[in-house]
């Protein structure tokens, strides 16, 4: 029996022009959407893979325009951070001489006309050339997203307007260029949109290489997963609904209208139909035309290249060859006009150095790029991989040779700098990139292609429409444009007006109150005890902070020590005041992974992916000038918020009397010696004590009594057993419970041991048939259920139950509850006296519900 489901709008598809469909539906039409995609991984070409346990490798994103540009900005809500290649990008290898692409039109214009004297005039008619074929390609393509009468009309009239944007590459260039040396220049990087010189249409030639890159280029920093991580993130904000793993098995059409698609999940086999009147395939032209039935109407399209790539992870910087990030093209000869005449391995090839642009990148990377025929593993299509003969294995062991010797021509010593070769042919794009016959770029860039009324985001099918690179032109930002026009296709008139105007301001601001995200380079590291350094993180361009903070809050950063990278938080030592930079102070903990990698590994110029600021732990002297005694109280490493506490009083004249008690084990891991006694000239009521507890023990009540006479706040950070102590020791002296702050180391495997408990209960649960606890609310608030293995704090949310919260991991104590009864499982860290605990004070975060309870918030 088929399931029924129902979604206003399907995306087939979730690469670049799906997404940018999908959020401008869902934002500007108000649709719910579903966007199904057949790949385990979301995000399309985006999509990275890790090999070895240290190499990650990107698909098809090698490099975009230096200026991302209102539709990418759009996209990512103006948070895409780009890191800049070399000036002299792409710099060209042809028999006999070397040209190298600089930034900028102007400048390219200029070495042209530099080495190629006597063709100046020729060269200023080309570019002109290019403006107008560039605006020939954009008139094209926005008239294939209006109706069909329309287009009719408007195609000829576009191609008599512009006709180079319909000549040949070759051609378009043989009109005016004598000098074969410069006509190979001009004609080189065709590569980037997939379709050799003397077949492609000259207007997709003027659109990607002499157009979008001429500004220069860029690499996401992160990855190109950044991308989809950041557009993923944004669209479930909006609602849409995302599902990998499901594959449309057909588009269902009645009537010459799209009701539904039949799909299935093959993660489970369950398969099921969705009810729908609107459908956008980003799936390409002829996937789509597939689904329905009709793939003999695109008979009059050429076919597509595909392409071979070969990844390498590197033991070794490839800067040690004298590569500074720049790509490199090899041409076999001035004359690779048809492109495929040569043996695999031997055409043109493209080499990028992905590492060296991603300040981020951890371990050096390379990759090779040839585009092929299809056909040159056409004997082996259909063959499950598991199952290919060695014949397979053979050519890609041949063709992995054949590329490396390549490359070792040109910088010799570079074969014994690989540790990691594997290469893609055309079937491995078909499986995971599920284009036909491996296609990479989609529909071929063709003047065929330019004139075909299958070509574009419309279709024959009511409610059926075209997105990604097929509705507009190649790669990831071209695929973008497509998803744009597929919803200029499908919103109204006056929905179209609001979308446009939010592209060209670059997408929605982000809330001021929500921590940032992004990434900050490391600036400087320094060691300020035997176990402890302190980070400098700056800006990526070294401008201002993209955020500011209280003094007392932490940040939160992604660490690299393994494929996928591991969260920890660490505490601001700097003050607030000073916006060029954050610092924070990291303990060598020897069996944490983190702060391993932050000693060992992290090096001056790399990346780090940052959220923040956040924390309630906050203290603001400036409010607090002459309130009484502010006593911060440190244990270790804890003193690191503190620091900042004491430059944000010095920096607010702060006259009161702060006392500030700092115990350490030792004398050598006494931290941050020389900036205390920098602080003690700027700030005049500063008393400081410091102990050493393998000479004078821990901080006990009689040390406290000294110094809690007027005092309104205290602030407490350090290890969990002396917090409780410490706790219970201000309890005793009368120091009012709501005047004690306190922060909590946070344990490196924290969050992984909450997950096992949380396994362990809900796999007991599900044992005694149990599928939910009751949260109980003394004093009459209304109760909410809890699943097994939810936190009660999780559980409370989902029900829309306010409690105070903030870090949501334990490390704030801004969640604290009473548990009057019931059984639980939890983690009570240093927040709470003995006496609290006795009392039933928990954290919401951290409390695991095994049988109903009762509650005090």
């Amino acid at each position: 029996m088929v399931a029924y489901e129902e979604a206003d709008v399907v995306v087939i598809g979730s690469g670049m022009g799906g997404l940018a469909a999908a959020r401008t539906i869902a934002q500007f039409g108000g649709k719910r959407v579903l966007v199904l995609e057949q790949h385990y991984t979301l995000g399309g070409m985006t999509h990275e893979f890790s090999r070895a346990g240290r190499y990650q490798f990107g698909t098809g994103l090698h490099y975009i325009s230096a200026n991302a540009g209102p539709f990418l900005e759009f996209m990512t809500d103006g948070r895409v951070q780009l890191s800049p290649l070399p000036d002299d990008y792409d710099v060209l290898h042809f028999p006999g001489f070397d040209f190298a692409v600089p930034a900028t039109k102007e400048r390219f214009r200029a070495r042209l006309a530099e080495r190629f004297p006597a063709e100046a005039d020729a060269i200023d008619g080309f570019f002109r050339t290019t403006r107008r074929a560039m605006s020939g390609l954009a008139a094209r393509n926005v008239l294939s997203s209006f109706p069909a009468g329309v287009r009719k009309m408007g195609s000829p009239v576009v191609e008599r307007l512009f006709p180079s944007t319909y000549r040949s590459l070759k051609d378009q260039v043989s009109r005016s260029v004598r000098d074969p040396r410069l006509r190979a220049v001009l004609t080189a990087r065709w590569g980037l949109y997939g379709t050799p010189p003397a077949s492609s249409a000259f207007g997709y030639h003027a659109a990607v290489p002499l157009t979008f890159f001429m500004e220069g280029t860029a690499h996401p920093v992160g990855g190109p997963k950044e991308l989809s991580r950041i557009i993923l993130e944004i669209l479930e904000r909006y609602g849409v609904l995302l599902r990998p793993r499901q594959r449309v098995n057909e588009i269902v059409v009645e009537r010459g209208k799209v009701t539904g698609v039949d799909v299935e999940d093959t993660a489970t086999g369950r398969r099921y139909r969705v009810r729908t009147n609107t459908v956008v395939s980003a799936a390409g032209v002829r996937n789509t035309y597939a689904l329905i039935g009709r793939s003999r109407e695109l008979a009059d399209l050429p076919g597509e290249p595909s392409a071979v790539m070969l990844f390498l992870g590197m033991d070794r910087s490839p800067a040690a060859f004298g590569i500074r990030g720049e790509n490199h093209w090899f041409m076999p000869d001035l004359d690779d006009h048809d492109g495929f005449h040569r043996p695999p391995g031997e055409g043109t090839l493209y080499v990028s150095f992905a590492s060296l642009n991603n300040p981020a990148a951890r371990f050096h990377t390379v990759e090779v790029l040839e585009l092929v025929d299809p056909g040159v593993v056409g004997q082996w299509r259909g063959i499950p991989e598991e199952e290919r003969p060695e014949s397979y294995h053979k050519l890609k062991d041949d063709l992995t040779r054949r590329l490396i010797a390549r490359l070792e021509e040109r910088w010799p010593g570079f074969r014994e700098a690989i540790a990691f070769a594997e290469l893609a042919t055309p079937l491995s794009f078909e499986t995971y990139q599920h284009s036909v016959l491996g296609s990479f770029y989609g529909l071929a860039a063709t003047p065929q292609r330019l004139r075909s009324p299958r070509a574009g985001c419309r279709t024959p099918v009511k409610g059926l429409f075209v997105a990604g690179q097929d509705a507009w032109g190649s790669g990831v930002v071209g695929a973008l444009a497509g998803g744009l026009m597929a919803a200029n296709a499908v919103l109204r008139p006056r929905q179209l007006g609001t979308m446009w105007r939010a592209v060209r301001s670059g997408g929605t601001l982000p809330d001021p109150a929500t921590p940032w995200h992004g990434y900050l380079r490391v600036a400087a590291i320094e060691t300020l005890t035997p176990t402890v350094r302190r980070i400098r993180l700056e800006a990526l361009d070294t401008g201002a902070m993209p955020f500011s903070f209280t003094a007392g809050q932490y940040l939160k950063a992604d660490l690299p020590v393994a494929v996928e990278p591991i969260e920890r938080s660490y505490s601001i030592c700097s003050g607030p005041g000073e916006n060029g930079f954050a610092e924070i102070a990291v303990k060598h903990e020897p069996d944490g992974l983190g702060s391993t990698f932050l000693h060992r590994e992290l090096a001056v110029g790399q990346a780090l992916r940052v959220s923040g600021p956040h924390g309630e732990f906050t203290c603001d002297p400036a409010h607090d000038l002459t309130a009484g005694t502010l006593l911060l109280i440190a244990g270790g490493v804890g003193i690191t918020p503190l620091m900042s506490v004491l430059a944000a009083a010095a920096d607010a004249g702060h006259t009161g009397r702060i006392v500030l008690l700092a115990s350490f084990r030792t004398e050598d891991e006494v931290a941050f010696r020389p900036e205390i006694e920098a602080l003690r000239d700027r700030l005049p009521g500063l008393q400081v004590s410091i102990f050493v507890t393998a000479r004078k023990g821990r901080i006990g009540v009689d040390v406290l009594r000294a110094y809690i006479e007027d005092v309104y706040r205290v602030h407490l950070c350090g290890p969990a057993s002396m917090m409780q102590d410490l706790i219970g020791h201000l309890t005793e002296l009368r120091v009012p419970r709501a005047a004690i702050h306190t922060e909590a180391f946070v344990s490196g495997r924290s969050k992984e041991t909450r997950r096992e408990k949380a396994h362990a209960i809900a796999l007991a649960a599900a044992a005694a048939g149990v599928t939910e606890f009751t949260v109980g609310m003394a004093g009459g608030a209304p109760s909410f259920t809890c699943h097994p293995g939810q936190s009660v704090l999780d559980a409370a949310n989902a029900a829309g139950v306010p409690l105070p919260q903030s870090c949501g991991e334990g490390a704030c104590g801004t969640c604290r509850v009473r548990v009057l009864s019931g059984a639980y499982e939890t983690d009570t860290r240093g927040m709470f006296s003995g006496d609290e605990l006795a009392a039933g004070w928990r954290l919401a975060c951290q409390t695991l519900p095994t049988e109903d309870l009762m509650i005090i918030p």
